[in-house]
């Protein structure tokens, strides 16, 4: 198939950037033609809050293409302040507003280019809480490079001392960490009972304990209903439960929204998310226009429902799978599994897949299972082993490896990133349990946890133990045993607990009861996977707690982790 001769290209960023840079290293006769409505063309939106935090120091730093890099090594034009207004589907044109034209009036002088093929890659907004005040001086978002600036100006002019950032997602969690490194007080206000929505809720506790270590102040469960102006010019805050804070300055970190405008005006078919909905080639319902990033609803790889993922990874593959489509490749995206990691001070968050809350959502719950695991991140024989908390979902049919989620200081993203892998090629905990990783002391252990995690799910799959979950002991009539360490149980155990150590178990069966479910717990599950092994074999009815006493108590936000 013959090149598309006219390739036009709405947005930059990611996903525009890499579609126009992949086109033109499969056709050299396209026209190609990026209309960016901002002053830069390709930005590391990711790396903002770090310009702001002075981590990143220079804002070029920040500019991974600029329009003459285009032209010289790809033969492509860009267009920056150039807003795309309208798009004409039987004409296959596009209207195109010159927002740098000095006579415009600021409206843009007009003008229209014919296209071949239309890449839509918008992006997505910042969403504003429509609230009295929000458009105050001093209350910001955060998605370009200018928005940057103006929050630094801000800090330096006001002598701001306090912050409060509205939405504990990413934004929120990595401009927290940021604006308190430069010495601001932060609040972080959340809808929600946790920060980081997409994550399960006891996997967010240690985080929550790591901002307020911080000296980071929480307002969980709790709404924004107004700004206002006080005479020194701060910024009063009333929060829907009648609390109110007084703050220099406000940052929305709610989320983000896809930018569906012209896909919309131009009558091109929305999802029900309000993403633009696209097939496998990130074709529209229009053959001449594809969408890609952080405006489109893909599907979710593991569910298989439609999904917004707005993040820059998928934006950048489907750039280039578009281009790959619009040369005369046959191109499939595979859908999204939604990986992700976020760094919040001393910890790292990373997550796979969906999880427990989400999948409860669809009502599929019944059909997986999760097990919980505490391994060091390395050896722990070697020198500055650290814990890691890692969460595994799987089906109960086959052991098909449906998420994870881990939270830790070191190692997280390496165990993510492989299951991750494993989710793409529908691996199972059997594979996971059989993976060949790379080991030295100071990397990692001859059973990475990633091995550990498919170890536990595998006994689960193959009957060698049933679990109990650390929600359920609370509600629970079962024996529960306690296979610690007197010295242990006695720093904490739960109530009704019998404890037996691990080491005494044969010679106290005796006092077990025969006609009672016991539950076997320890610290992180070992040793009570080894006791449930021995009791069933006694012709006990036994489970094991997943995750041991370190996910329960852990997940309580008032308790600290047990060190």
């Amino acid at each position: 198939m013959k090149s598309q001769k006219n390739i036009l290209i709405v947005g930059g960023v990611a996903g525009g950037a890499s579609c126009a840079a992949r086109a033109r290293r499969l056709s050299e006769e396209a026209r190609i033609v990026l209309f960016e409505k901002g002053p830069f063309v390709s930005f590391a939106n990711c790396g903002l809050p770090y310009y702001v935090g002075d981590v990143i120091k220079k804002e070029e730093a920040l500019l991974m293409a600029t329009p003459s890099l285009f032209a010289k090594r790809f033969n492509i034009e860009v267009r920056l302040k150039s807003e795309v207004m309208s798009i004409d589907r039987e004409r296959c044109e596009i209207e195109v507003a010159d927002l740098s034209d000095p006579l415009s009036g600021g409206d843009g002088k007009r003008y229209r280019e014919k296209y071949d093929a239309l890449v839509l890659s918008p992006g997505a907004s910042p969403v504003r809480l429509r609230v009295p005040g929000a458009e105050l001086p001093g209350i910001f978002t955060v998605r370009n490079i200018p928005d940057s600036r103006q929050i630094k100006e801000w800090i330096a002019k006001s002598g701001a001392r306090k912050a409060m950032v509205v939405g504990g997602s990413f934004i929120g969690l990595e401009m927290t960490e940021n604006l308190s490194a430069l010495g601001l007080e932060v609040t972080i206000a959340e809808i929600l009972p946790q920060v980081m929505p997409l994550m399960d809720p006891e996997m967010i506790s240690p985080v929550h304990d790591e901002l307020r270590r911080r000296g980071v102040s929480l307002r969980l469960g709790d709404e924004v209903v107004g700004f206002e102006r006080l005479p020194d010019g701060s910024i009063f805050v009333l929060m829907k439960s009648g609390e109110t804070e007084k703050t220099d300055m406000v940052i929305m970190g709610i989320g983000v929204r896809p930018e569906t405008k012209l896909a919309r005006e131009a009558g091109l078919e929305i999802g029900e998310l309000g993403g633009i909905r696209v097939n496998d080639q990130m074709a529209t319902s229009d053959p001449k226009i594809w969408a890609v990033g952080d405006a489109v609803e893909v599907r979710d790889f593991v569910t298989g429902q439609w999904a917004l993922m707005p993040l820059a990874g998928p934006a950048n593959r489907q750039g280039r799978l578009a281009a790959d489509v619009i040369t005369g490749r046959d191109r499939r995206f595979r859908g999204s599994q939604g990986t992700f990691v976020c760094g919040v001070f001393d910890l790292t968050v990373a997550c796979v897949g969906p999880g427990e809350k989400l999948l409860k959502k669809l009502g599929t719950w019944d059909k997986y299972e999760k097990i919980y695991l505490h391994p060091g991140h390395h050896a722990l024989y070697f020198p500055g082993a650290k814990t890691l908390s890692l969460k595994l979902i799987f089906s109960k049919e086959d052991g098909r490896v449906a998420g994870a989620q881990a939270v830790g200081q070191q190692g997280v993203d390496k165990r993510i990133d492989v299951i991750s892998m494993a989710i793409q090629n529908n691996a199972t905990v059997f594979d996971l349990e059989e993976a060949e990783l790379c080991y030295a002391p100071q990397f990692g252990s001859a059973k990475d946890p990633v091995n550990m995690a498919g170890m536990i799910a595998s006994n689960v799959m193959r009957g060698d133990v049933d679990v109990a979950q650390w929600e359920e002991v609370e509600g629970t009539d079962a024996f529960i045993l306690d296979v610690r360490e007197p010295s242990e149980f006695a720093k904490g155990h739960f109530d009704n607990a019998v404890n037996i150590p691990l080491g005494d178990l044969r010679a106290r069966m005796s006092e077990l009861p025969k006609d009672r479910e016991i539950w076997a717990y320890c610290l992180v599950g070992q040793r009570s996977y080894y006791a449930a092994r021995t009791l069933s074999q006694h012709l006990f009815k036994t489970k094991t707690l997943s995750g041991g006493y370190r996910t329960h108590v852990g997940r309580r936000d008032s308790v600290k982790p047990e060190k």
